[in-house]
């Protein structure tokens, strides 16, 4: 078992106040306590106005059915101090993806009061740390991040087996025990509710949705899918095939890969011609295979290459599919880079040019560059919580079971039960893991009804995976979660129901 050091608590230019549970404050231990905080108070200007907060950083247990503790989760908890009446205040319960990675994307680099030091493109600058989030939603919301089991300082404790934690289901099902006992703890009962996930947090948050409301009884206004994954709406053969063409044309479009006339259109100018041909062409041809006609064959090979800055050779040699790997290898081969995976603007150098993939995903490392060092920083530093324990980045959570992954079911769902809830999806078009035409297809397909629709929206934004690290899209991302909050909460008397039309 991982051990952690508790040291005594100082006070670093502010007030802190101090909640430990079942443990001597003042003596390190090396055994983790999972019931345990700090708090420390601090102030940000949001939109021009100096906002008070109180941060509470520590850890909440997870309980087995027999009522002993099998593990601590790690949280940060803000709370705007000068809100009187909590009562109509949302909470916003923040979870990153991976599965193995915990809430630090999101919270120093998107939403929190705090952000990384970085370039305005996301870029690594020194002296690592961080600085006020002039964008944060906290003007709005209370806001908690979460960290699951096995990253973060979260870890297992008890006699539990990982099956327990580590799968799209059980790992829905002791979160939502979790957000209960948080939600008690802290008296946000009666307070409207939001989730926000990233990645294959986006799983986490639309499975949640239901469970929340079936196993908890706790009813939700909004989920935010940023740069969502599937979500367990399942899509093979022709579909799969052709559906990242639109991410190619934005990440060619980038990097200037494309025909005069595609370039000198803005991005967003551009893309709807490439959407449209992959719905109601690409996906056809693909449908017939090693039948199409061959002048047709000829004809899609043209206009994928046309759209996708790949040679019309290329397209015709692997039989008019692309994969994602080999696209990142080719785009820019000709002037000696690869491009990253989960945002393609990034720059990568390889051992040799040739091969079908890169040596190593440019934009990960990048943001550990950034990440590591200022989460580990700040967690000490701003918000005295001491321990020795590694923060996991990305901890041991494998073999992560998939089985049975229905979450974009369960939200929907979750919406059809409860007349309140709304979801907007936020997408990045030079994201190449989880793309944004893909994203757009989840939102087609999560209500085949679409009695729904009124209650789905969508944002894209320009930079990648993690599309709040640039500059622009921090401030625009923000704006759009500040609207959908605002936007999402009842007005006064307002029943959650369905109008009779008849």
């Amino acid at each position: 078992m991982k051990r952690i050091f508790v040291f005594a608590l100082f006070l670093f230019g502010y007030t802190n106040t101090y909640s430990q549970a079942q443990s001597d404050r003042s003596t390190a231990t090396n055994v983790l306590n999972p019931d345990y905080s700090v708090t420390t108070e601090h102030t940000v200007t949001v939109k021009g106005t100096r906002i008070p907060y109180k941060a509470i950083t520590g850890t909440l247990p997870v309980w087995n059915d027999s009522g002993k503790v099998i593990a601590g989760v790690f949280f940060t908890y803000y709370e705007r101090s000068d809100v009187k009446d909590r009562h109509t205040r949302p909470l916003i319960v923040s979870f990153n993806g991976g599965p193995g990675t915990p809430s630090v994307w999101m919270q120093i680099g998107y939403t929190g009061p705090r952000v990384l030091n970085i370039d305005d493109e996301g870029y690594p600058i020194q002296p690592y740390g961080v600085k006020e989030n002039p964008h944060s939603i906290l003007d709005v919301a209370d806001i908690v991040y979460v960290d699951p089991v096995n990253t973060g300082y979260s870890r297992i404790t008890g006699a539990a087996p990982n099956s327990r934690f580590f799968g799209v289901n059980a790992d829905i099902k002791y979160l939502a025990e979790w957000i209960s006992t948080f939600v008690s703890r802290y008296n946000r009962w009666t307070s409207p509710k939001y989730l926000i996930g990233e990645s294959y947090g986006t799983n986490r948050v639309s499975g949640l949705a239901l469970e929340l409301q079936q196993a908890q009884w706790m009813f939700l206004n909004g989920v935010i899918l940023v740069s969502p994954t599937i979500i367990g709406i399942e899509r093979a053969g022709p579909v799969d095939m052709a559906s990242r063409l639109p991410y190619y044309a934005a990440t060619a479009w980038y990097h200037k890969k494309l025909p005069a006339d595609l370039q000198s259109k803005d991005l967003t100018d551009m893309l709807p011609e490439v959407e449209d041909f992959t719905i109601n062409e690409y996906i056809p041809a693909l449908a017939r295979g090693g039948f199409l006609d061959e002048a047709k064959r000829k004809q899609i090979a043209t206009k994928v290459a046309r759209y996708s800055g790949l040679s019309e050779n290329v397209i015709q040699q692997r039989n008019l599919h692309i994969t994602p790997q080999f696209f990142w290898k080719e785009l820019l081969r000709d002037r000696g880079y690869s491009i990253g995976r989960l945002d393609s603007r990034y720059l990568g150098i390889d051992r040799q040019e040739g091969g079908d993939a890169p040596d190593y995903n440019a934009e990960l490392i990048s943001w550990n560059h950034s990440f590591s060092p200022a989460m580990n920083y700040y967690i000490r530093e701003h918000l005295n919580y001491k321990t020795d324990l590694k923060y996991f980045m990305f901890g041991p959570v494998q073999p992560w079971d998939r089985t049975n992954d229905r979450t974009g079911e369960n939200l929907r769902l979750a919406m059809a039960q409860n007349p309140y809830l709304h979801v907007m999806v936020q997408s990045g078009y030079y994201d190449g893991a989880t793309d944004y035409f893909n994203s757009k297809y989840n939102l087609w397909q999560l209500d085949p009804s679409g009695k729904m629709k009124d209650r789905l929206s969508w944002k894209g934004y320009r930079s990648g995976h993690m599309m709040y690290l640039r500059k622009p899209d921090l401030a625009t991302s923000n704006d759009d979660l500040r609207e959908f909050i605002k936007k999402t909460l009842p007005k006064p008397g307002q029943p959650a129901r369905y109008d009779r039309t008849f």
